[in-house]
């Protein structure tokens, strides 16, 4: 009779992954965490399709990056923001200057919820200018000039300008001072050719990003001047942007043709006899550091591990106690290169809040943590943590902790307080004072009168 073959199971050695596999594995998740996925899906709504190769470096440029576009009219009628309650792309740009009526259903309604859920959006006019992206400046607190109306310098106009001087070079020096959003700038020119703006006065939320300069004012370029210009001089915005409270970006600007190829590459001169030649106009290196603030590529801040403890131990109290020595610390970071690095900033403050702050202090960084020690002030009730960082370029920094402060318990008050010494010796007088008068009133006998 046939034996059947044993099968031996394997060796459970074999069945254990190599531990250095296992630490490979491991090294490569922990570095995935800290990298960030730039890009994200971009709807490019556009006049013509013409439009892709004539602004094709700029588009590139985002394609480049990771940025996953589509290309669609913005009359299309089969356009949406929204499906189900959800957002079907992440950023919006609008290189549909003159279009009447958005096709589908987008609007400027729609766009400004779009902005209001956390979207960022890129907008380029033009002196044709249409109704919907005049309403959609008008929603963000910028006032575009009327429809054929230009920008016009008759000082700073470029060599190449046919006779209306609204080819305008604005200089470097005209950029907001705000290296986050405009990049390092390298001193070349930038070339407009486009609609004017202002900035609502009102809202502070507005970032004049890019303005004209003293001479500088919007109107018909082929109508005499017989009223006072919708804008003049430094008020006169060429490019302007926003963040709002919810850290959402828009960027407005007044001319199509400041991303296209053509002012990408053109050279510089103004007009102005001895002036400088550029061999290459700003306006790429400003439009590349442009999109990538605007689409959250710069300037992206975050918080981490916050811990507080008494200073000595290592773990928070379920409630501390007032005048206590405390720590506070807090991860802040900012996105570089897709990566989250260590954020240094010189500024950052920690307030102690209850209704209103009782301690405010800065934070030093070490390594890459932000920490202060301070005292509790002699309040008790329910604090906060609380940083609210807010400078110009970055998105919002907020965090808060709740934690508890109590008085202390009447073990831990002191024996014999020193500001109460007068109290106790008047205490201990007055009863010294009394057992005397006691002694005296009982011991005392007055002699009897002899007859």
């Amino acid at each position: 009779m046939a034996v059947p073959a044993s099968r031996s199971s394997p060796s459970p050695l074999l069945l254990r992954p190599p531990r250095r596999l296992l630490l490979v594995v491991v090294v490569l998740l922990l570095g995935s965490a800290s990298l960030v996925h730039g890009g994200g899906k971009t709807l490019v709504l556009l006049d013509n399709h013409a439009i892709k190769d004539t602004h094709s470096v700029f588009l590139s440029s985002l394609a480049d990056r990771g940025f996953e576009l589509t290309y669609k009219t913005a009359d299309d009628p089969s356009l949406s923001l929204i499906k189900y309650g959800e957002f079907l792309y992440d950023h919006l740009i609008i290189f549909s200057p003159s279009v009447e009526d958005f096709g589908g259903n987008i609007n400027v309604e729609t766009i400004t919820s779009f902005i209001d859920g956390g979207g960022n959006v890129l907008v380029a006019a033009s002196s044709d200018i249409g109704d919907p992206i005049r309403d959609l400046g008008s929603e963000c607190g910028i006032e575009f000039d009327e429809e054929k109306t230009a920008v016009i310098d008759h000082h700073s106009y470029d060599i190449s300008d046919e006779g209306e001087h609204t080819l305008v070079v604005a200089d470097a020096d005209n950029l907001i001072k705000v290296p986050m959003v405009v990049g390092v700038p390298s001193g070349n020119p930038i070339l407009f050719r486009g609609v004017g703006m202002v900035a609502d006065p009102e809202n502070a939320l507005v970032l004049d990003i890019l303005t004209g300069s003293s001479t500088t004012y919007s109107f018909f370029p082929d109508k005499p001047v017989t009223q006072y210009p919708h804008a003049v001089g430094k008020n006169t915005l060429l490019i302007a942007g926003l963040q709002g409270r919810n850290n959402a970006r828009v960027i407005f600007s007044g001319s199509l043709d400041f991303f296209s190829n053509a002012a990408f590459n053109s050279p510089v001169q103004k007009s102005t006899p001895g002036s400088k030649r550029f061999s290459k106009a700003g306006n790429e290196e400003l439009a590349i550091a442009l999109s990538r603030w605007v689409f959250k590529e710069e300037g992206v801040l975050r918080v981490g591990d916050a811990k507080h403890h008494r200073v000595g131990e290592a773990d928070p109290p379920a409630a501390y106690t007032v005048t206590d020595l405390v720590e506070f610390s807090i991860v802040i970071e900012k996105l570089e290169e897709g990566k989250w690095v260590p954020y240094n900033g010189k500024d950052v403050q920690l307030e102690f809040v209850r209704i209103d702050p009782f301690v405010r202090t800065f934070l030093k960084r070490s390594g890459n943590r932000y920490s202060t020690q301070f005292t509790l002030p002699d309040v008790y009730g329910v604090f906060q943590f609380k940083i609210d960082y807010n400078r110009l370029g970055y998105t919002h920094l907020y965090s808060t902790t709740q934690v508890s402060v109590r008085p202390l318990q009447h073990t831990q008050y002191e024996r014999f307080i020193p500001s109460a010494y007068p109290y106790y010796a008047s205490s201990f007088s007055m009863m010294l004072g009394v057992f005397l008068f006691s002694l005296v009133f009982l011991h005392y006998r007055e002699k009897e009168k002899s007859e």
